[in-house]
């Protein structure tokens, strides 16, 4: 018998984490966490909540980029995989037809009318990637149209309808992709008239900056795209499951109906990675067009149990919870209540989004000593203001975020989706503390905000 044993292991190791981690992995991850303050140690995690060796909790804003929808642990998807690891099924022979991948994909597309069809991989890029493939072989056309700023995943086609240099820079050739202005309707048409375009790939909600499409853009492209024989693809990664208070973000507008609509992340569950691609029943009968045909796209760990398994359960928890209708109803109220600080703050910008996908910009002050100090950041390098309101909202308030891109001032939060009116007072309370000590224009945060400006300056 093995003698292999995991909670051993993590007792006598766990505190080589970082050192590990700076070894053998990505080093930069464990310079880039102590630079700026970020280099905790989390024992446990559960709900909305981190919780260190000492017990003190950490509300979790930002959800694994999206991925913990539920939550940290959530007992019903945990159930259902200890449930599907005791019934020991024959997964992934290669040569049947299991069950949960047909009653996952029933479950799914419950959601999306007018879709048909599912292929299963195993995260966000690919989901994006089995779009790309579908689209150019149902079209038979080469190029895919993309939005600026916006992002899809980073292997290689998704990099292609990367909108941001900083991820493509080094890794050319791409695909030959094109970029559009999201909104710019007469950018998009004149980019189809060259007839060589398959799709158009656009996130309803931009992850980085949290810019949604104008009201009526996406009805509007899709009848442009469908004149010109191109198909619509929805990236629904980050904005589907509910996150943004429908259960997919292009439902917001009336007469939408996407051609092809990737997820991932939240339909996890937190636990065991699945990506999905919902599509036209036309399309896949095209790429699957004969027998010969049956495993032109496919993925090893695509469907299995284990994925499949969580994905149901998360989505009875959705329906059960009514996660959803919390979504619509707690971002609606932490957005307002934010909103309601921009009068108050001239360091404060913008609150936008929809749900719990909530994007806080920060600008250029009135007032000539907060001026000054904003002009010494955006000289050094923009994007460290956002910063230096992340460091104190972890440092001092206990409270996780993400600054929402390279190079942008804005603060972006996809708390889980179970967070309730306790976290959104705790949150609202936090950040408005942080804003008074930033526009008192001393002490601690300004102090940080001097030594990001030199780290910035070195790294030049």
């Amino acid at each position: 018998m093995t003698g292999f044993d995991l909670t051993k292991l993590l007792a006598e190791r766990s505190g080589e984490r970082y050192e590990l981690h700076t070894r053998y992995l990505n080093h930069q991850l464990p310079r880039m966490l102590r630079t700026i303050g970020f280099d905790k140690v989390y024992e446990r995690a559960e709900g909305a909540h981190f919780y260190d060796a000492e017990g003190n909790d950490y509300l979790d804003m930002l959800s694994g980029f999206g991925v913990m929808g539920l939550g940290r642990h959530h007992p019903v998807v945990r159930q259902a995989l200890h449930d599907v690891l005791d019934a020991q099924l024959a997964d992934l022979t290669r040569f049947d037809c299991q069950p949960l991948p047909g009653l996952l994909a029933e479950k799914l597309l419950s959601y999306a009318p007018g879709l048909d069809r599912v292929f299963f991989g195993n995260s966000g890029t690919e989901a994006v990637e089995t779009a790309l493939k579908f689209a150019r072989y149902a079209t038979g056309r080469p190029r895919v149209l993309y939005c600026t700023h916006a992002f899809h995943g980073l292997t290689t086609g998704s990099l292609s309808v990367n909108g941001e240099r900083g991820f493509r820079d080094g890794f050319a050739p791409l695909l030959p992709d094109t970029p559009v202005e999201l909104g710019d309707l007469n950018a998009l048409e004149r980019e189809l008239r060259a007839k060589d375009v398959a799709a158009l790939v656009v996130e309803p909600i931009q992850g980085k900056g949290v810019h949604a499409a104008p009201p009526g853009y996406l009805r509007a492209a899709r009848e442009l795209l469908h004149k010109h024989g191109a198909l619509l693809i929805a990236d629904e990664v980050q904005t589907g499951i509910g996150r943004t208070g429908d259960f997919f973000a292009y439902q917001h507008e009336d007469g939408v109906d996407p051609d092809l609509v990737c997820v991932a992340k939240s339909l996890s569950g937190g636990y065991v990675p699945v990506g999905a691609t919902l599509g036209k029943d036309w399309i896949f009968k095209k790429v699957y067009s004969s027998m010969d045909r049956v495993q032109v796209h496919s993925a090893s760990f695509g469907s299995n149990a284990q994925a499949m398994a969580a994905g149901l359960a998360t989505l009875a928890v959705m329906d059960d919870e009514r996660i959803t209708e919390n979504a619509r109803r707690t971002g609606d109220e932490l957005r307002t209540r934010l909103a309601a600080l921009v009068d108050k703050y001239e360091l404060l910008h913008e609150v936008r989004g929809r749900g719990l996908m909530i994007g806080i910009e920060f600008g250029k002050p009135r007032s000539l000593g907060l001026r000054s100090r904003w002009t010494m950041l955006q000289t050094a390098r923009k994007g460290l203001f956002a910063q230096m309101v992340v460091v104190p909202l972890l440092q001092k308030h206990r409270i996780l975020t993400q600054v929402s891109g390279d190079h942008l001032e804005v603060i972006k939060l996809i708390p889980p989706l179970v967070i309730g009116e306790a976290e959104v007072d705790r949150f609202v309370t936090a950040f408005t503390e942080v804003m008074e000590d930033a526009h008192n224009g001393g002490g601690l945060m300004w102090d940080f905000g001097r030594t990001l400006v030199k780290q910035a300056v070195a790294n030049r």
